[in-house]
């Protein structure tokens, strides 16, 4: 009998994962004034990697 040493096992992702959520990311370098560079984007697992987007705040006035 052999075996297939090969073979991945599957780990279960949260529900989660797989839709857009919004995040909140601390970048390790400092902008002009010296501060931590601070902002959101959107994030989702696509099974293998994570995938970001811009997040773009709008006026809701603006948009009705």
């Amino acid at each position: 009998m052999s075996f297939d040493r090969n073979l991945k096992t599957v780990v279960p992702q949260s529900s989660w994962t797989h839709i857009w959520h919004l995040w909140t990311v601390i970048m390790p370098r400092r902008s002009i004034n010296g501060q931590f560079v601070v902002g959101k984007v959107w994030r989702r697992y696509d099974g293998r990697n994570w995938i970001y987007k811009k997040f773009t705040e709008f006026d809701g006035e603006e948009a009705a």
